[in-house]
């Protein structure tokens, strides 16, 4: 396939932070354009968002609906390769099943589906599509996270016993939502954010970069989750005892009212004989620490690092690298996937490397697990995997 790979947009107009993130991911790399979109539930406001992108007037359409019909009548040699769905949680499941329904690839934001259900009948759907599903956990992105996991598949830190990982934020320590905040409008109603508030909207993004990590699955957890701000209809502090299915053990904290935070994700994880320890805030550097040497500093870009983290860097070391780039690694991971595909090649290990519908259905499983906890006074609740 020797063209760039064409990008349709569902969400993301006038108004959207994330719309805006998936359009500079999917430049950076000089592998997608965007061809096409819906970027708004009000066609007008759709069309004029297309505009505001310089795409041509017929290819802003009113509906995902319109466009997936539209789009999939073009020529192939016309027509977009794959569809970024960048909506609120509740309208996920419905554009990413008629566009694989109707032969399109699918990237979405995360959470996969408004509710668990709904992402196991997605499965469904994608399997007998035969087309391509990722979903942009994009703090997987990071060359050192790809790092520290290559480090614990290879066994350098012997068995993982404790993981601690932790995605504090303060932007909602009010009640922001009655103020006509758009973010934190939807973000705090269960009818479009679905069962979970902070839990949904960055716990899984902890819950998930967890798992990749180290490898390991969640098995079972035992959950405390609160509304702290009067009035609010979704949880804005969780807090969750974690076990592994290797034995291991872990904790995980998400908060969206810890008074001066940002976005302080960290990770910190124990093995029998090292450990690592990763904060995004400065996401170029990782602590690797042993139990018979010195403290390590890993560092983005240097050549000691594998191949993995290597393919995930584009600036010699100590140029930053950070969100945005981080998020552009889930696109060309999943653009070079989609050109293999239709090429009918088979896709190296680094192309496979981004969050699929089987992360998506455990990141569902995790809020409701933790929800089900929180409301039995944190009994121990298996996932429903």
């Amino acid at each position: 396939m020797n063209r760039k790979i064409r990008m349709g947009m569902v969400g993301g107009g006038r108004g959207a932070f994330i719309g805006a993130v998936h359009r500079i991911a999917a430049a950076i790399d000089q592998q997608i354009e965007l061809v096409c979109g819906a970027f708004s539930s009000d066609p007008e406001r759709s069309k004029a968002s297309g505009a505001d992108f310089f795409l041509p007037a017929e290819r802003c359409y009113g509906t995902f609906q319109e466009m997936i019909e539209k789009e999939k009548a073009l020529p192939a040699g016309e027509r977009m390769d794959f569809v970024a769905i960048v909506t609120p949680n509740h309208m996920h499941f419905p554009p990413a099943k008629l566009a694989l329904e109707n032969g399109f690839h699918v990237l979405s934001d995360k959470p996969a589906c408004f509710d668990l259900a709904e992402s196991k009948a997605l499965e469904e759907v994608v399997k007998a599509s035969g087309r391509l599903y990722g979903l942009t956990h994009n703090y997987t992105g990071y060359p050192l996270v790809k790092e520290a996991r290559d480090m614990i598949k290879a066994g350098k830190l012997g068995k993982i016993r404790k993981v601690v990982v932790e995605y504090p934020q303060g932007w909602l320590a009010t009640r922001l939502e009655a103020s006509g905040q758009k973010q934190a409008g939807w973000r705090t109603d269960p009818s479009q954010s679905g069962a979970g508030g902070c839990v949904g909207d960055i716990g899984t993004h902890a819950e998930n970069l967890a798992e990749y990590i180290t490898g390991l699955k969640i098995s079972e957890l035992a959950a405390d989750i609160t509304s702290f701000v009067e009035g609010r209809l979704l949880d804005d502090d969780v807090n969750v005892l974690l076990r592994f299915d290797n034995g291991a053990k872990g904790i995980l904290h998400s908060s969206q009212i810890s008074v001066g935070e940002e976005n302080n994700l960290n990770i910190r994880v124990y093995g029998e004989i090292g450990g690592i320890e990763w904060h995004q805030r400065e996401p170029n550097t990782m602590l690797v620490k042993w139990l018979d040497q010195p403290m390590q500093v890993y560092r983005t870009a240097n050549g000691y690092l594998g191949k993995n983290a290597a393919s995930a860097s584009r600036t010699p070391p100590a140029h930053p690298e950070g969100y945005l780039e981080a998020f552009a690694n889930i696109y060309k991971n999943f653009a070079n996937h989609i050109r293999a595909f239709e090429s009918g090649t088979e896709p190296d290990e680094v192309a496979l490397d981004y969050p699929k519908i089987e992360d998506g259905i455990r990141g569902m499983a995790f809020i409701e697990a933790v929800v089900a906890s929180s409301k039995g006074n944190a009994a121990w609740t298996r996932l429903d995997v």
